[in-house]
């Protein structure tokens, strides 16, 4: 799909704040309200816009503490790294799975409860997954900047 200008300038807002109405926008962007709606429901039906998510805070629910793991495995056979991929899916505090390259195989971004809410998870991720070879943690003490935005240049065609 070919984005324009306009559709460049909605994604760019859109991640800011995804509950601006289409009058808003429009106050924003030159275009009509019924115009905006038009590309925003083109630009989902296109995968273009994956979601619509609400940011929580961890600390209010439970989930102060962030952990990245360097998870390397034995073997990448494409059997064995589906299940590993889809173990990884199914547990919701693990936020985020890349598939990278170097010394280890997977980053992982790890929101848990505690050191110990994290050690049973990693315990299970060892014993269900006989391929993973090893794991190295990173404990986050702070996190200056936590964000999915992603920048989408206005004036590129």
């Amino acid at each position: 799909m070919m984005l324009d200008r306009f559709d460049r300038q909605l994604l760019n807002l859109v991640q800011v704040d995804a509950t601006r109405t289409a009058e808003q926008l429009s106050e924003l962007v030159a275009l009509s309200p019924s115009a905006i709606q038009r590309r925003l429901r083109r630009m989902k039906e296109d995968g273009v816009i994956v979601g619509e998510v609400a940011i929580v805070d961890p600390r209010h629910v439970g989930r102060p503490t962030f952990f990245i793991v360097s998870l390397q495995v034995e073997r990448e056979r494409p059997e064995l790294l589906a299940r590993l991929r889809g173990w990884l899916a199914d547990h919701d505090e693990i936020q985020q799975v890349f598939y990278v390259t170097g010394e280890a195989d997977f980053i992982l971004v790890i929101a848990a409860r505690d050191t110990e809410a994290f050690e049973l998870l990693m315990a299970a991720l060892m014993a269900d997954n006989p391929n993973v070879r090893r794991f190295t943690t990173s404990v986050a003490l702070s996190v200056p900047k936590r964000s999915l935005f992603m920048p989408v240049a206005v004036d590129a065609e």
